[in-house]
């Protein structure tokens, strides 16, 4: 098995942010389509699965690739991980109908912190000094890029949503991690699209079910609204799919610190696409968030 190149990392974690920044552009079709919550997710993980067990068995196929075994530990990594990541969407838009939705949605942003001590504690892999700097100038930094002028109070609630919305993504993570890690000796891409087909598979049927038994007529929706929704399905499963290949191949906790360029690359379409205004306070956390992933790559590549 040919070793991957040190950085590469570095340019597949920027292509996730960049092309999930394109999926939350696309999100506005699913405005149009009358979809609730637990339709508007389904629909990305329904028209995400297809495309991904495409690629995953033409990439065995071409390559001569077996179909590795898939252990227990592996579907474990995989199930807990997608109910946590379709959790934290669920608490994430919960955030959006409360009046202080800002503060919870910034207490989000600590989704970093908590990756680095779950990698610690799950997996065993630490971060360093360095790490944990450019980790820390990266959280200051997406604070001051998310807070809103005039919100000062700390809703307790929706900080507890927030934190918790953190923790769950975080922990999403770390169990895609984990699942790659149990599919060695494989090549890293072929671990990495191989768990992402069988996440999108599982909260396929997940979804389903909760859809079909909760919300009654949603499914139908759905699949009627398929024109405005697979391009955002498709945006969603090739975003996912770098993460899943930057999880195979470096810590968690460096590629969710140096995925929060994504704030930075929305900010930039706002002001370019949008022609949106950016004030001073914005630079100034732009600055110490591109600061920060310098240090996260000089630590992450060492």
């Amino acid at each position: 098995m040919t070793a991957a190149p040190a950085h590469l990392w570095v340019w597949v974690t920027l292509f996730a942010a960049a092309v999930q920044t394109f999926r939350f552009m696309l999100q506005k079709l699913l405005a149009g389509a009358q979809l609730s919550v637990g339709g508007a997710t389904f629909s990305r993980f329904l028209f995400g699965f297809p495309l991904a067990a495409l690629v995953a068995v033409s990439f065995l196929g071409l390559t001569g690739t077996p179909w590795p075994h898939l252990s227990a530990a592996f579907w474990g990594f995989i199930l807990a991980g997608g109910a946590a990541q379709v959790a934290a969407t669920f608490l994430t838009v919960a955030l959006f109908s409360m009046r202080n939705f800002a503060v919870g949605v910034a207490f989000t942003k600590t989704e970093t912190v908590q990756v680095a001590l779950f990698s610690a504690v799950l997996l065993g892999e630490w971060v360093g000094p360095l790490g944990w700097l450019g980790i820390l100038i990266g959280m200051v930094g997406v604070l001051l890029l998310t807070k809103q002028p005039g919100v000062a109070r700390i809703n307790l609630r929706a900080a507890a949503y927030g934190v918790g919305a953190g923790a769950l993504f975080g922990l999403s993570s770390i169990c895609y991690r984990g699942a790659t890690l149990e599919l060695h000796p494989l090549e890293f891409f072929a671990r990495a699209i191989i768990a992402l087909a069988c996440a999108t598979f599982a909260q396929s049927i997940g979804m389903g079910l909760y859809l079909r038994l909760r919300e009654p007529g949603e499914l139908r929706r759905v699949l009627g609204a398929w024109r405005r929704t697979v391009l955002v399905g498709i945006a969603g499963v090739l975003g996912s799919a770098g993460w899943f290949t930057a999880f195979s191949l470096q810590n968690v906790a460096y590629v969710r610190a140096l995925g929060q360029v994504e704030i930075v690359f929305t900010l930039l379409v706002s002001v370019l696409v949008f022609h949106e205004r950016l004030h001073r306070r914005e630079g100034f956390g732009i600055a110490l968030v591109v600061g920060s992933l310098v240090v996260i790559v000089l630590a992450g590549t060492r």
